[in-house]
């Protein structure tokens, strides 16, 4: 079954700006502009860098309907609309299918840890919510949920499931994910953004982008291009910023990286809060080198 490929190359998961609280649009749109500008195909709003675990049902439709009208179709637009409420996650797949979005990303059930059959149905009430192209998303250090092979081979059977994004640390399985008709892989973890497009996966889901997005666009590029040796300088040199911003829980480090860019405000919501005298130590220096 060939199915419709999302995007190609760089997706950044957009940090949710906030000052005082709020949601602060004029600094989003900002953001996305300083995205498109540098050339990423894809801004995934509302995922876990975008603090989505923390906005109330009505921010989140706000988020969703600005982001998607101020992009206006200049990149492809991926909501999350995962949650661990299946009914939920059902009501956002629609509000995004509602909006024009291009797809939505949808987190394994978290917390309350589906049984196999069930997060398999799960995704299916979903996929059955919209006619968007869905990407699965297996991160198990935040969920406590791995979704297995013949999980994803049931999965793989329905039209509107398309790809997946990858956030575990196993080489075998990307293999083994890489290899699996039917599905697109993504990688979920920056720094195996060069190993995904060398086992002919298409792209990142990128934090790291939020920072620098040209150079996530130049990597890809050069890889397109033949320049496998270019690409695989350029992750290198992306490693201790990728390193650094993982020394504490995301999106604090990133927040605080863009504050110190000034890109938007580097409040996060509780619980996160900014990272320690350290941390901020070693994103300084990190930053400094790219």
């Amino acid at each position: 079954m060939k199915k419709r490929v999302i995007f190609k190359g760089v997706g950044t998961a957009l940090a949710t700006p906030f000052r005082d609280g709020e949601i602060e649009y004029p600094a989003l749109f900002r953001l996305i502009d300083r995205q498109i500008g540098a050339g990423v195909q894809a801004l995934i709003i509302g995922g876990t860098t975008g603090e989505i675990a923390t906005l109330d049902d009505a921010e989140r439709e706000r988020l969703y309907t600005e982001s998607a009208s101020y992009i206006g179709g200049r990149c492809r637009l991926i909501l999350g609309a995962g949650t661990n409420d299946t009914r939920k996650a059902k009501a956002h797949a629609r509000l995004a299918s509602r909006i024009g979005c291009d797809g939505i990303l949808v987190v394994t059930p978290y917390y309350n840890k589906g049984t196999k059959d069930g997060i398999v149905n799960h995704y299916l009430q979903i996929a059955d919510q919209s006619d968007l192209p869905i990407l699965l998303y297996n991160v198990p250090g935040r969920t406590g949920v791995h979704l297995s092979l013949s999980q994803l081979e049931t999965l793989s059977a329905c039209e509107r499931i398309v790809g997946i994004k990858e956030a575990s640390d196993s080489a075998e399985r990307l293999v083994a994910l890489a290899a699996m008709e039917g599905l697109t892989l993504y990688a979920g973890n920056d720094s195996q953004f060069f190993t995904v497009l060398s086992l002919g996966g298409a792209g990142v889901i990128s934090v790291a982008s939020n920072l620098f997005p040209s150079h996530f666009t130049a990597l890809y590029r050069a890889f397109a291009e033949g320049r496998a040796g270019d690409a695989l300088a350029m992750q290198k040199q992306l490693l201790p910023l990728i390193d650094a911003l993982f020394l504490e829980t995301n999106p604090a480090p990133l927040k605080y990286a863009m504050g110190e860019l000034g890109l938007c405000s580097p409040e996060v919501r509780l619980p996160l809060s900014l990272p320690c005298d350290g941390t901020r130590a070693t994103i300084k220096k990190a930053c400094e080198e790219i």
